[in-house]
């Protein structure tokens, strides 16, 4: 079998190593702090503590007298509830923390 012997570096050859094993270095330190970045956002949206440890809350809400519920709907942070007031729909929406009255949509028939 032969050998293969490597020759001696140049200066300039050694020179253009030594500054490639520093570019080398800048872009693997610079891609672990990316990658750190993408965990630690990652680990913050699952642990920040919120979610199942809420306590449940219980709130009445008044509707008219002789309305009917006809329908309910939960979104992220508001509840609408439509109901059927003498022969009228109207749509209320709440806010689903506190129950506050966020606003109103009445629709009647043209006369």
């Amino acid at each position: 079998m032969t050998e293969h012997v490597a020759a001696e570096l140049t200066p300039e050859q050694a020179a253009m190593m030594a500054r490639l094993k520093r570019l080398m270095l800048i872009a693997g330190l610079t891609t672990a702090l990316g990658i750190g970045a993408v965990f630690i956002a990652i680990g913050y949206k699952l642990f920040r503590g919120e979610g199942a440890t809420k306590a449940a809350t219980e709130a009445t809400i008044m509707v008219p007298k002789g309305s009917r519920i006809v329908s309910t709907a939960a979104l992220e942070d508001r509840i609408a509830v439509t109901l059927d007031i003498g022969g009228a729909t109207e749509i209320r929406t709440y806010d689903a923390k506190t129950f506050k009255l966020l606003g109103r949509a009445r629709f009647a028939t043209e006369p």
